[in-house]
């Protein structure tokens, strides 16, 4: 039997029919009855906020296949090409949104003052999409910023009356909706063989703690080295004393990086600070060229995302200077918090202060195994 063909529409589709046009020409009204009721100055602000959104839609589909990816026991090396592709898109959407911020720095000042009151109590802070993205990429609870009053962040996205809304309800649901992208790629890493041995195999630990050993002391020969180079400019005894102790200050901070406490993670933490150092130090070998591939790609998601916040403070701040915002808040100066303290990959930032160079590396233990493969498989 014939497989089934899928239902045919009656009659071939017009472009304007397949992206719906008609009716999305109609949704940039705001409040007002008709478009023709409200200034070219809000229907840019309308339409650029709705253009906003539907890139957090395209960006929350990519992140939530990225993370899927990660949530099974075992991740196949071909795969993460399509995973490392998913976090560039990301990255573009995210650039897209940064130029749109030029589009609303064409409204003046007195020009957006003159609509702006419709707007209150309402807040971009209350873009449910937004704070998905957040929650979805591994922003905690416990590390968000206060508004300015006790409302929390979901409290914030209830009507008025304190009803659940839409946007509360989505919220509610990415919370549930576990692991974090920053969990599951944790999980992935653990599970790194480092020394050609994974977790739970026979000698995996020794082969971990001989390679962090052997890191160690390489990465504290290359600041011997650099803290020489620097003495050579210096003349007197005080800031020979203040060097010595900054680049000893780097040694102390490798083994507290790489040892971290039972509070910090531990054991399984440790591994997987030893997973990211060995992948993007060993980056030549063939089996760690997605791997680094895909943690190059989390590093510049996250940096062009706090561009983002970055540029949209100070679009914030040009068009209407350092005012309370709309919603109640702190404004331009809530926004500039955002982009210093909404970190997710923080240790894979901090190892590129431990990274050296690639002559001073010490040989991977068993290094063939990193090879490429005749056949399709091993997961990491």
């Amino acid at each position: 039997m014939s497989a089934q063909r899928p239902p045919q529409p009656t009659q071939p589709p017009n472009y304007w029919e397949y992206i719906r046009v008609e009716e999305l020409l109609t949704l940039q009204r705001g409040l007002a009855a008709d478009e023709g009721e409200i200034t070219n100055d809000e229907v840019l602000f309308v339409t650029v906020h709705q253009i906003y959104e539907l890139w957090f839609k395209l960006a929350l589909r990519e992140l939530v296949s990225l993370r899927d990816l990660f949530k099974g026991e075992a991740v196949q090396e071909q795969k993460l090409s399509r995973a490392v592709r998913g976090a560039r898109r990301v990255v573009t959407i995210l650039r897209s949104c940064i130029d749109h911020f030029e589009v609303m720095e064409t409204l003046t000042t007195r020009e957006y003052l003159g609509f702006r009151d419709k707007l209150m109590p309402a807040s971009g802070f209350q873009s449910a999409q937004l704070r998905q993205i957040e929650i979805l990429l591994g922003l905690r609870d416990e590390e968000r910023l206060s508004l300015g009053g006790e409302e929390s962040y979901v409290q914030a996205l209830r009507r008025h009356d304190g009803a659940e809304s839409p946007a509360s309800r989505r919220v509610e649901r990415q919370k549930k909706d576990l692991p974090t992208l920053a969990t599951a790629v944790a999980a992935w890493l653990h599970r790194t063989p480092i020394g050609g041995k994974a977790p739970g195999e026979a000698g995996a630990e020794d082969a971990l703690q001989r390679f962090l050993e052997q890191y160690v002391a390489a990465q504290h020969a290359e600041v011997d080295r650099s803290c020489e180079l620097a003495l050579a400019r210096t003349f007197s005894d005080t800031d020979r004393d203040l060097l010595r102790q900054r680049y000893d200050r780097e040694k102390e901070d490798i083994r507290a990086f790489l040892h971290p406490s039972e509070e910090e993670g531990g054991a399984h933490r440790q591994r997987v600070r030893a997973a990211m150092l060995f992948i993007l130090s060993c980056r030549e070998l063939p089996l760690l060229a997605w791997p680094r591939e895909l943690l190059d790609s989390l590093i510049e998601l996250e940096q062009v995302f706090l561009i983002f916040r970055q540029r949209h403070a100070r679009m914030v701040e040009r068009v209407i200077g350092r005012r309370t915002g709309t919603g109640g808040s702190a404004g331009v100066d809530y926004l500039d918090q955002t982009a210093l303290r909404y970190r997710i990959f923080r240790d894979l930032w901090a190892v590129r202060t431990f990274q050296i160079r690639r002559e001073a590396l010490p040989r991977p233990e068993n290094e063939d195994f990193y090879g490429f493969r005749s056949s399709p498989g091993q997961g990491s």
